[in-house]
């Protein structure tokens, strides 16, 4: 039976997540590991998995999605070099948790996601916590948001085949994007940043995401 928690253990197990499996796993950004140890993941989740929300694992969030793996969720905002001042797409709302760690380091954040559910879901937690500067859009993912670009940041929170091509052309100059590469259920972690003389890339190691649904990446089954 689940036990309820006082907020200092929550933030006690918070930092020892931080601790043991974000630092000690190599992420040294001060910035991101301050707003890892302050977003409470566990609001991001059904009550009956609260009390696993801070393992070193994603989690099922319904729909056949997941909450992030929090040592990934560290590498992948890291890797964007946010310092406070960006506007950021992330691709894939999910449970919200995501969007919120940009939301605490970003000025503005814009986020797609293509289930109904998963918004409604992601709105009310933002709007509890007080995240005025999250804009979630409900469409295909893999077209970005042309109407909101250029981005200094792109996330992509599911495993596409190949880069959508609108995310490189809605990244501005020096912009960062972060995106699974591969297969349907193994992925490389790939950081790129837009440059006039040729895109710098960068393999952060292997991952596991849900598939990238949509016109320009993986398709329904």
């Amino acid at each position: 039976m689940f036990k309820k928690k006082t907020e200092e253990s929550w933030n006690q197990a918070r930092r020892e997540m931080v601790e043991y499996q974000i630092q000690a796993r190599g992420i040294s950004d001060p910035r991101v590991l301050a707003v890892i140890k302050k977003v409470p993941r566990h609001l991001f989740l059904v009550e009956e998995l609260w009390e696993t929300a801070y393992d070193d694992r994603p989690l099922p969030i319904g729909e056949e999605q997941t909450i992030s793996q929090p040592y990934m969720v560290a590498l992948m905002t890291e890797a964007l070099e946010l310092k406070g001042n960006e506007t950021v797409l992330e691709v894939g709302t999910g449970s919200g948790y995501q969007a919120a760690i940009l939301a605490e380091l970003a000025a503005r954040v814009f986020s797609l996601e293509r289930v109904d559910e998963l918004v409604e879901r992601a709105s009310r937690i933002f709007n509890q916590l007080g995240y005025s500067n999250i804009c979630i859009r409900i469409g295909d993912g893999t077209r970005g948001l042309e109407e909101e670009a250029p981005f200094d940041a792109i996330l992509v929170t599911a495993g596409a085949p190949s880069v959508p091509p609108a995310y490189l052309e809605q990244l501005a100059v020096g912009g960062r994007l972060v995106i699974p590469v591969g297969s349907r259920k193994l992925q490389s972690l790939k950081k790129i940043v837009k440059s006039p003389e040729g895109n710098l890339e960068q393999d952060l190691g292997g991952c596991r995401f849900v598939p990238l649904l949509g016109e320009f990446a993986w398709k329904e089954l």
